[in-house]
């Protein structure tokens, strides 16, 4: 488990390519994608700057909704999101919440618990193909 609840790994692709490659295994997997929203775009529009950064938000009712019936306030972090970004050096990154982290924090029972560690496998393989 990450210590603040934050997994970044680095990607040797863009931001854009990265948020690609993870949404094209999300839809092959049959997990939703809820929203796309390109952080640097927005700042654009504003007439500010922002280095590449990109939020994916995807789930699955099927693996949520059981979390949520251990504890509702799990919701406020569901559903999931993966945020590619690009740092001041050039280098791309991506961040997600450890879901176990997320599992602690809201006090899920040992059922849902249990769910939470092979979620945490699938986003952790997931993350890890599109960065790499």
């Amino acid at each position: 488990m990450s210590e603040n609840g934050l997994v970044t790994i680095e990607s040797h692709h863009t931001v854009s390519v990265t948020i690609d490659r993870l949404a094209a295994d999300l839809v092959a997997k049959g997990i939703t994608i809820f929203a796309r929203i390109d952080h640097a775009a927005g700042a654009a529009e504003v007439g500010l700057t922002l280095r590449p950064t990109e939020l994916l938000i995807f789930g699955n009712p099927k693996a949520g909704t059981p979390l949520m019936q251990s504890r509702q306030t799990i919701g406020i972090d569901l559903p999931l999101k993966c945020l590619s970004w690009q740092d001041e050096a050039g280098r791309v990154w991506l961040s997600y919440n450890d879901v176990r982290w997320l599992a602690q924090r809201h006090g899920l029972d040992a059922e849902a618990a249990c769910g939470v560690e092979a979620l945490g496998h699938l986003l952790g393989g997931i993350a890890a193909a599109a960065a790499g």
